[in-house]
C-alpha cells in the first residue's frame, strides 16, 4: 500500500490494515478525556461555587474536595501530557502527528481543502487517510495541543498563587501572573480556556463520529484497538 509521505493519504492499494495508535497513545487519549471532563466540572464549581451547606467548613470539606479533585486531575493530566510528548519522540511516526503538522507541505493544505468539502457534504468522500486527516490534524494541533498548553501554564500559575511569593511554585510559575498583570486576569484566561477546550471536545466528537460513519476507514474503533481498517474494501 502506497501512502503519501506528509499527509498519510492512501495513494494506491492493495489495502492493508495499519497499526496506527500504540497502547501508550490510546491510554493517554482516554486518561486525558477523563481528566478534561473532571477538570471542567470541578473548575466550573470553583469559578461559580455552590451555595454553602451550613455548619463549619472543617466538618464537611465540601469545597476542599472540589479543589482537591481538580488539582489531582490536573497533575495527572500534566504527567500524562509530558509522557505523551516523550512518546512523540520515541514512538512511531503517527505518534508525533498532532505535535508536528506538516504546515510546509502543499499536499497537506490541498488535503484540508478536500476535507472541508467532505465535511460540507459536497466532496466525493473517497479519500482514505492513515492517521488523522489534514483538517482533523490541524484542529488537534491548533485547538487541542496549543489550548492544553495554555490551560496547563495558566493553571500552574494559579496553583502557585496559593503558595505565595517566595515559594518554589511561585519561583517557577510566578511569571504567569506577572505576564497577565493581575491574579484575576490569570483566572479569567484559565476559565475562558476551559470553554475553548470544551468547544474542541464537541468539534472532535463530531468530526470523529462523522468520519467513522462517512469515511472509508475506521476511526473510533482505532482508538480502542489501534488499527485503521478499510470499509468495503478487500484486504491484502
Amino acid at each position: 500500500m502506497k501512502v503519501e509521505r506528509w499527509t498519510g493519504r492512501v495513494l494506491e492499494g492493495p489495502l492493508e490494515d495499519v497499526y496506527v495508535y500504540p497502547a501508550p497513545v490510546r491510554l493517554w487519549h482516554w486518561v486525558t478525556m477523563l481528566c478534561i471532563f473532571t477538570l471542567a466540572a470541578t473548575g466550573y464549581l470553583i469559578g461559580a461555587p455552590p451555595p454553602a451547606i451550613g455548619g463549619e467548613a472543617v466538618h464537611s470539606f465540601y469545597f476542599g474536595w472540589i479543589r482537591t479533585i481538580h488539582f489531582s486531575a490536573a497533575m495527572i493530566l500534566i504527567v500524562f501530557f509530558l509522557v505523551r510528548i516523550y512518546w512523540a519522540f520515541v514512538g512511531p511516526s503517527h505518534s508525533r502527528q498532532i505535535f508536528m503538522p506538516p504546515l510546509w507541505s502543499a499536499a497537506f493544505w490541498r488535503g484540508i481543502g478536500g476535507d472541508l468539502k467532505d465535511y460540507a457534504f459536497i466532496g466525493d468522500g473517497q479519500t482514505r487517510w492513515v492517521g488523522h486527516n489534514p483538517l482533523a490534524l490541524l484542529a488537534m494541533f491548533g485547538m487541542f495541543v496549543l489550548g492544553l498548553v495554555f490551560i496547563i501554564v495558566t493553571g500552574l500559575g494559579l496553583y502557585a498563587q496559593g503558595y505565595g511569593w517566595g515559594s518554589g511554585w511561585m519561583n517557577a510559575f510566578g511569571w504567569v501572573t506577572v505576564l497577565f498583570g493581575t491574579p484575576q486576569a490569570v483566572r479569567t484566561a484559565h476559565h475562558l480556556a476551559m470553554w475553548y477546550m470544551l468547544l474542541f471536545v464537541l468539534v472532535h466528537m463530531y468530526m470523529a463520529s462523522r468520519q467513522d460513519i462517512m469515511s472509508r476507514g475506521t476511526i473510533i474503533s482505532s482508538m480502542f484497538n489501534g488499527i485503521r481498517m478499510w470499509k468495503g474494501e478487500p484486504r491484502a
